[in-house]
């Protein structure tokens, strides 16, 4: 069973691996940092202090996802899109490369989503997967994400995903 926290600096060197490839890095998200290579340095720049607090501590949410057996899997952040604080956007999804395909992902989104609609009160929850992503797209849509539009932006395309607070419910009633 995947488990969530927050986001702590020493988690920064794991996630720079796993996107060490450029292939990935941009598959990935990376257009979020920048030039490429990202280092462990720019990460927790981007992140916040030493003991895992957040420079936009009431907007940005960055988490790390474990397994109790394997330890560090996954990361991804949340932020609010709008002032009422009811939509918030899943971002830089990125699972260790070695357990991609396992179901980390999707374990470690569900986890997420409970946080966001039964902690943070949200009515709505965001994704963006880039149009050549096809395996995150699968794993999105396998968790109840829907597909609401294709975004066009440069390098790559991005499909805008959606869950509502009533199809999370219905979901977890299943």
């Amino acid at each position: 069973m995947i488990g969530l926290r927050h986001y702590k600096s020493c988690d920064a060197e794991k996630i720079a691996g796993w996107v060490a490839d450029k292939d990935v890095f941009l598959k990935w998200g990376g257009t979020l940092f920048g030039d490429f290579p990202i280092s462990a340095e720019r990460i927790n720049e981007k992140y916040g202090s030493e003991n895992g607090g957040c420079t936009e501590p009431d907007n940005f949410y960055p988490w790390t996802a474990f397994d109790d057996e394997k330890g560090v899997v996954g990361h991804f952040i949340m932020r609010y899109l709008h002032g009422d604080r009811k939509v918030l956007r899943f971002g830089w999804v990125v699972v260790d490369t070695s357990l991609r395909g396992k179901g980390y992902g999707a374990q470690m989104l569900s986890a997420g989503l409970k946080y966001a609609f039964e902690i943070l009160g949200a009515s709505v929850v965001t994704i963006g997967v880039y149009e050549n992503n096809e395996p995150a797209h699968n794993c999105y849509r396998k968790i109840g994400f829907t597909d609401k539009e294709l975004v066009v932006k440069e390098p790559f395309n991005v499909i805008e995903m959606e869950m509502t607070k009533d199809a999370y419910l219905e979901s977890i009633r299943e």
